[in-house]
């Protein structure tokens, strides 16, 4: 192989790892798993992980639920559904695996979450709450800490 085939190549896979992310953005609430990203992008699901990992740091189900739990954070701030309602509508099925997985990404349960932030962005313009409320991972907060 060329070095300009396999700049080709590495490119093509840039493109397949971008429509996977771009679909996980726009259908984060419905059941996706790695099996159905690869297939929709002709790729197996050992070489999707382990492409998209090397390109955005993150597993795709990693970037998955990091997106149903921005999207959680949302819903909770604006306190019209209750924790159980908002798991289901961000595509979680196991109100277990949603509180535990949320409580890893924010630091406190949704629950919690709900009650300490309700109407937090009220008046924020929506692309600035969205940054501000960006869960940051315990590994992202320790990295940052030591800076």
């Amino acid at each position: 192989m060329t070095s300009s085939s396999a700049a080709g190549a590495r490119l093509g896979d840039l493109v397949r790892l971008r429509r996977v992310r771009d679909r996980i953005d726009r259908e984060y609430a419905q059941p996706l798993d790695v099996e159905s990203l690869a297939k929709g992008v002709h790729l197996s699901a050992g070489h999707l992980s382990r492409q998209f990992r090397m390109a955005y740091g993150e597993s795709p189900y990693s970037y998955l639920m990091t997106r149903r739990i921005e999207r959680a954070m949302a819903l909770l701030r604006a306190g019209e559904l209750s924790v159980t309602e908002v798991c289901f509508a961000v595509g979680c099925c196991s109100l277990g695996t949603f509180s535990t997985r949320f409580t890893e990404l924010v630091g406190v349960s949704p629950s919690r979450y709900r009650a300490e932030h309700a109407q937090s962005t009220e008046g924020m313009p929506p692309c600035v709450a969205k940054q501000v409320t960006r869960p940051i991972r315990n590994r992202e907060a320790a990295a940052g800490d030591r800076a």
